[in-house]
């Protein structure tokens, strides 16, 4: 069977998944070291830090937590341990939701027998995916909660990509996207905008069917930007770009929590079926938000009234305020607001590139480096900083 019992909560419980870069601390290229990594790690944080698909990349998860805070403190100490552990390899970590100048082609492959299957079925649609993101859980009560959830949330979306819109750079130019995460992730079998689910055995149908016919083994292949997680008892929210720092990932948790949690509430609410024109604004809000990042301009899919991306945000931090303040998020919910009112992790990145043309420079403010201010034409040369961005921003 490829589903497994929904085990729900009658908490919004959090559970969140960081991918991580692994640079090399000279180059500022990535580094094959995840494995190593993995290797030295406590036994008790194994389920805790994990392999990726590429050795350049660490997964960091928290346990179950109750509210952002505890995520704050969970992954803070996580964080903190791979952060020494990649210096051990001459390596450190780095946020971000792509690599501003490294190949794909040159990464090698974890230590995975599942990945190393993954890539035999799939090929180059798995392999290119050199991407990094943010993966959020919040516990509902039940699956037919999940589902509705799942579907309903589809609306904005788009709206939590643009907030954490952070990936520019791909192999070394500047793609014109503000999320290139997204084009690259979009292109795997199941992946992308999630279908209509009205109740947990819809789900379970589609899944089992799926299944059938060779496409999935398990829902863990089910890579949707949002999907009801049966092993967890979550709603699943897969479609941000990993952010710059731990702060921003607190704000999008209390965003994402508050926002499902808002939505389970309504438990009498049936998901409106869109119609073809609401489903493709829905895919087309999706493309305008990795475009344009927090200044998309958004299409509501049911009135096809506009509205700005950062305009979305403050609307749906206005309405979940009541809601942060019973799960005692509300300083993290106003964090989310701020995100909004300041430019995007992908416009950050483009402004450190205009300031000292070097990608290298880019790496580094992505590793948490401090690379503003007037010096910048001082700084001393590194590995790489020949790297140029060989295709302006259209």
């Amino acid at each position: 069977m490829p589903v497994q019992p929904f085990k729900g909560s009658d908490w919004p419980t959090l559970g969140v998944e960081l991918e991580m870069q692994i640079l090399d601390r000279d180059s500022l290229d990535l580094s094959p070291v995840g494995d190593d990594i993995l290797e030295t790690v406590p036994a008790e944080f194994e389920e805790s830090v994990k392999p990726e698909l590429y050795q350049c990349c660490v997964e960091v998860n928290t346990a179950i937590c109750r509210d952002v805070d505890e995520v704050g403190r969970d992954l803070a100490a996580k964080l903190a341990l791979v952060s020494e552990r990649a210096g051990r390899f001459n390596a450190r970590m780095a946020w971000g939701g792509s690599h501003p100048f490294a190949y794909w082609m040159d990464q090698d492959v974890s230590i995975s027998d599942r990945y190393h299957q993954l890539l035999e079925d799939n090929q180059d649609t798995i392999r290119r995916q050199l991407t990094f993101g943010l993966h959020v859980h919040v516990g509902v009560a039940d699956g037919d909660t999940a589902a509705r959830a799942c579907t309903r949330v589809a609306h904005y979306l788009p709206t939590l990509l643009a907030l954490s819109a952070n990936s520019p750079y791909w192999c070394g130019r500047d793609t014109g996207l503000s999320s290139y995460r997204l084009d690259v992730m979009g292109v795997s079998p199941t992946g992308g905008q999630p279908p209509f689910l009205r109740d947990w055995d819809s789900f379970v149908r589609l899944a089992e069917r799926l299944a059938e016919v060779g496409s999935i083994k398990t829902t863990k292949e089910l890579w949707w930007d949002v999907r009801p997680s049966d092993r967890h008892g979550t709603v699943e929210v897969r479609i941000c770009d990993m952010p710059t720092d731990l702060a921003s990932v607190q704000g999008l948790t209390a965003l994402i929590q508050c926002l499902i949690h808002n939505i389970a509430e309504d438990t009498g609410k049936q998901p409106a079926e869109l119609n073809e024109f609401g489903r493709l604004m829905i895919r087309q809000n999706r493309w305008r938000a990795a475009r344009h990042g927090i200044e998309a301009m958004l299409v509501d899919p049911e009135t096809g009234r506009n509205e700005v991306a950062r305009d979305a945000v403050r609307r749906m931090t206005d309405v979940l305020a009541p809601t942060a303040e019973r799960l005692g998020c509300s300083h993290w919910l106003a964090h989310a607001r701020a995100m909004a009112e300041r430019p995007d992790g992908a416009t950050r990145q483009r402004e450190v590139f205009a300031s000292t043309g070097r990608l290298t420079d880019v790496a580094r403010f992505l590793a948490g480096d401090d690379v503003s201010g007037p010096d910048q034409s001082a700084r001393e040369p590194t590995a790489g900083s020949d790297v140029e961005v060989t295709a302006s921003q259209s």
